[in-house]
């Protein structure tokens, strides 16, 4: 599908082992503990890390694929681990003394809550920092953090992203959902806190991929802009999660048997029907992400700007991935009969994770929709807009 892979330990049977522990997952509402210390999972979070580091530098596309193989086996772990892998990549856009400070702790796996739902006041050397952030993906075995702040300035508020050791952060259990119950993604309250200045970037400088980072690392990886790097890493559990129930659902096919029909499900033609209408559709999903990756691959790797339409475009092509993908499994599962609603089939279980996952803010698909046409037309948008 994407570029082939050299640094990404992904494996089949590292795969089944998600699938095998995505019950426990869904029990404890985190990742197990034998994923956490899984060596595939150590090695994949380094895949972005610097080569300064000790990490592969990979391109930014390598980290995709990865992803959407391992929701082949439990969505709410590819999510986490996906990213674990992103939040390394973000690091790498902070201040070179920031770096410095986090990546002195491996596996660097921290949780990035970016909504400015903290307030950041000025003081001597950096920022005093109160809130409650949601929404924070893997922060049960989180040892940093990352939290959208809106800081204070004389003019004004500006949004920022401020990193912290999580040990200057408390976890509130809220955590009780119907899907992607194993990201263990509770809400984080901070309070008064102290962030020094060479931890604290602007939130502007990330979306248009000119971060501190990009001049540290001159490397094109550190040059995608944050918002296409978030909404399509976050758009491959869904995609890959669609792509197994496809998987699930042939396999049903060839053992089905109808009572009241008395035939095989798989001698009905409406059957095959169902089947080859996702196959296509998944197809027609992978080709848009591919083609999506390289516009912004080539603006980068010429050392271009990513123009605010481009990034636009990359985040409805998220969001228009995660809407097909789900609909793609609610019409596997309508097909399947009512025994695929039994907790131990996955079918079911996959519903309820890519239902969470569509809800991401970054996937709102009338929002998308409307801000890649603004931005096509040259119609302002608002200056908070998530592109």
């Amino acid at each position: 599908m994407f570029a082939s892979l050299t640094c990404a330990p992904i494996t089949p049977d590292f795969v089944t082992r998600l699938a095998e522990r995505a019950a426990e997952g869904e029990r404890l509402r985190r990742l197990p503990p034998g994923t956490v210390s899984d060596p595939a999972v150590t090695a994949f979070v380094e895949l972005l890390v610097p080569a300064r580091y000790g990490g592969a530098q990979a391109p930014f596309r390598e980290i995709l694929e990865p992803v959407r193989q391992m929701a082949h086996g439990c969505a709410s772990s590819a999510w986490t681990i996906g990213f674990y892998a992103l939040h390394n990549w973000m690091l790498a856009l902070f201040s070179e003394q920031a770096q410095a400070e986090a990546f002195a702790t491996r596996p660097f796996l921290a949780p990035a809550p970016l909504a400015p739902t903290g307030r950041g006041t000025a003081c001597d050397g950096g920022i005093r920092l109160t809130g409650r952030w949601s929404w924070a993906t893997g922060v049960m075995d989180g040892n940093w953090i990352m939290v959208g702040v809106l800081r204070e300035h004389s003019d004004g508020v500006r949004p920022v992203l401020a990193l912290l050791p999580m040990a200057d952060a408390r976890i509130e259990d809220v955590w009780h959902t119907d899907g992607m119950r194993a990201t263990g993604s509770n809400d984080v309250v901070i309070d008064d806190a102290f962030v020094p200045e060479h931890r604290v970037v602007s939130v502007a400088d990330i979306y248009s991929g000119a971060a501190p980072g990009a001049a540290v690392h001159d490397c094109p990886t550190y040059r995608w802009p944050m918002v296409p790097a978030l909404a399509l890493l976050a758009a491959m559990p869904a995609l890959g999660s669609a792509e197994r129930a496809a998987e699930i659902y042939a396999e049903r096919l060839a053992e089905r048997f109808l009572a009241y029909e008395g035939v095989m499900q798989k001698e009905k033609p409406i059957a095959a029907t169902h089947l080859g209408q996702a196959q296509v559709r998944l197809r027609a999903l992978r080709a848009l992400v591919t083609d999506t990756v390289a516009r912004i691959d080539e603006l980068v790797d010429a050392g271009e700007p990513v123009a605010r339409a481009v990034r636009g475009e990359a985040r409805l092509a998220a969001a228009h991935v995660v809407h097909e993908s789900r609909s793609v499994i609610a019409d596997l599962l309508g097909a399947s009969g009512a025994s695929a609603h039994f907790l131990d089939n996955p079918l079911q279980r996959i519903k309820r994770d890519v239902d969470v996952i569509a809800g991401h803010v970054v996937f709102d698909y009338d929002t998308s929709r409307e801000l890649a046409g603004a931005l096509a037309l040259g119609v302002p948008i608002a200056r908070t807009a998530m592109v």
